[in-house]
């Protein structure tokens, strides 16, 4: 995901939803999907019909897993022809890739990671509905190498990147957003992207970092495993 470049052609739906609000765009991603700041207390999550993405299940994650944790509160959702939407209420609390943030990365890295720890933590596998596990994300495909066992079954985020953590003031984890793919697996399907993450936006990778705020000793094995599985799917 990268902030939008030039002019964004607004989606009528999303016109339609803003009223006499302001548009601002803040997100784009690269299969089309946009998103926009309404006045300053609402975003809209708007994605294409051409994808594979109905932002319908991510509201149904959103409105399940915040009795547990912090995450936007969905207060509309829905489709047309042209994609699906959401809106969410506004959190006051910054990305982990913000500029303040970015001139301080090794704060950020802590905050996302004790962050993914508290969510891991706070969130019950018993009782969720969704899953992630490794056959679910590769469908009918062979898989080349059988995935390792699992270390511990956890709800994971499903894309905790750096962009995907929000940071409180005072430099503590306060938040996650883009919860499209929460859902159970193992806790390294969550850990692999997040350290690659670390890397990409911060241009220096940050594994040892991030392992120790979290609280895990490396494992080799399902860190590579689960990067390849991250990049394949």
């Amino acid at each position: 995901m990268s902030v939008p470049d030039g002019d964004v052609r607004i989606p009528t739906v999303v016109r339609e939803l803003a009223g006499s609000e302001d548009i601002e765009p803040v997100w784009s991603n690269e299969l089309g999907g946009l998103t926009f700041r309404l006045g300053g207390e609402r975003y809209v999550k708007w994605t294409p019909a051409e994808t594979s993405i109905d932002l319908n299940e991510e509201a149904r994650r959103l409105k399940w897993v915040i009795r547990y944790s912090p995450v936007p509160k969905v207060l509309e959702n829905g489709s047309d022809r042209s994609g699906s939407w959401m809106i969410t209420e506004a959190l006051p609390w910054e990305s982990a890739v913000a500029d303040r943030w970015f001139a301080d990365p090794a704060r950020a890295v802590r905050a996302a990671a004790t962050g993914l720890r508290a969510f891991h933590d706070a969130v019950p596998v018993e009782q969720c509905p969704f899953d992630w596990s490794v056959r679910t994300r590769v469908g009918d495909r062979d898989l080349p190498v059988d995935p390792p066992s699992i270390d511990r079954l956890v709800v994971c985020h499903g894309d905790a990147c750096m962009p995907n953590t929000l940071i409180a003031d005072d430099g503590s984890w306060a938040a996650h957003v883009d919860m499209g793919t929460m859902g159970v697996a193992d806790r390294w399907a969550d850990l692999a992207p997040a350290i690659w993450s670390t890397e990409y936006n911060f241009g220096r990778n940050y594994r040892e970092a991030f392992l120790d705020a979290y609280g895990v000793e490396l494992d080799r094995e399902r860190l590579d495993y689960y990067l390849w599985l991250w990049e394949s799917t």
